[in-house]
């Protein structure tokens, strides 16, 4: 097997007595579209910019084609393209001129960078903007421009956080449509953050992150899978605390409570509805059940809810 485009083994780092990763161990292969899925606080964004050499590693190794991120920096960012979750275009420019700034950073002029500029505004849909100013664009066209120019140097992995922030539903389809032509056409390996479940579907395979911990590794299909059966829940009529334990006992399942709510996997749930239902009518308010998603394999790593984690910092 070739060697994987992005490896991280190891890797904790710690803002003050707060750690935002804990031994976080994974890699992803060349031409993979790889997602760290998790909410806000979850260690993903910290991740991103270790990998992006912004951030110094302080514990385990890290490396993009095989350079290691803390020792061969510069080799790394000459490997990789950056897309940051927070606008980096000059609004005050064209189009144009963005692109022409950003390549001048990698040494590009002339003739080389006028074709791969008018090559991206071509594959992008903006050679018709190239003229517009870009605080005149739209969101989706913003975000456009961003990866034109973290695409200009043509590296061989691009690195994208929240990329769909402050897009519409239209604008988050066409960005993720040319992901699949990036990867397809090229071969540029693609690494997202998201916490959008929509997105993280989209992905080859994913990683999902829950404070600082990697708690899910593998495809959605194989993350879902992993589940086991359907996702029934339970809102119980009154607080009581031997419900869970009740309905255990009488249908040999696992009940985990969860915002206080209950939680069962079993396959054919339909059926444990109708039993549940039957066996405990006054002890509970409604049931509902549905087939795994990938919030519930985050359910079941973590023990909550995705929403309910974190403050939202990192």
């Amino acid at each position: 097997m070739p060697a994987p485009a992005i490896c991280a083994c190891g890797v904790s780092f710690s803002y003050g007595e707060r750690q935002a990763l804990k031994d976080v161990t994974f890699e992803v292969q060349e031409g993979e579209i790889f997602g760290l899925l998790g909410p806000n606080g979850g260690g993903k964004t910290t991740l991103f910019r270790l990998l992006s050499t912004t951030l110094p590693v302080q514990q385990g190794t890290a490396s993009i084609l095989g350079q290691d991120v803390a020792s061969r920096p510069d080799a790394v960012r000459r490997l990789i393209g950056v897309t940051f979750q927070s606008p980096s275009i000059d609004p005050k420019l064209t189009v144009g001129e963005n692109l022409t700034y950003q390549g001048a950073l990698y040494g590009l002029t002339g003739s080389v960078l006028r074709k791969r500029a008018d090559e991206l505004l071509s594959r992008l849909g903006l050679r018709d903007r190239a003229g517009d100013i870009a605080e005149t664009l739209s969101g989706g066209l913003k975000r456009r421009v961003e990866i034109a120019k973290s695409l200009l140097h043509e590296p061989r992995v691009l690195l994208l956080d929240e990329p769909s922030t402050g897009l519409d539903p239209g604008a988050r389809h066409d960005l993720w449509r040319y992901l699949s032509q990036l990867r397809s056409e090229s071969e540029v390996t693609v690494l997202v953050t998201t916490h959008l479940m929509e997105e993280a579907e989209r992905c080859d395979r994913l990683g999902l992150l829950s404070q600082g911990d990697l708690v899910a590794l593998g495809t959605p299909d194989e993350l879902r899978a992993s589940v086991g059966g359907d996702c029934i829940t339970v809102q119980p009529a009154e607080s009581d605390s031997e419900l869970p334990e009740r309905i255990g006992e009488r249908f040999s399942v696992e009940v985990q409570q969860v915002d206080g709510g209950l939680r069962i996997e079993r396959e054919q749930g339909h059926e444990l509805v109708r039993d549940l239902v039957a066996a405990f009518p006054d002890d509970i308010k409604s049931v509902s059940f549905g087939k795994p998603t990938l919030e519930d394999v985050f359910i079941q790593r973590t023990g909550h809810r995705f929403w309910d984690e974190g403050d939202g910092s990192e």
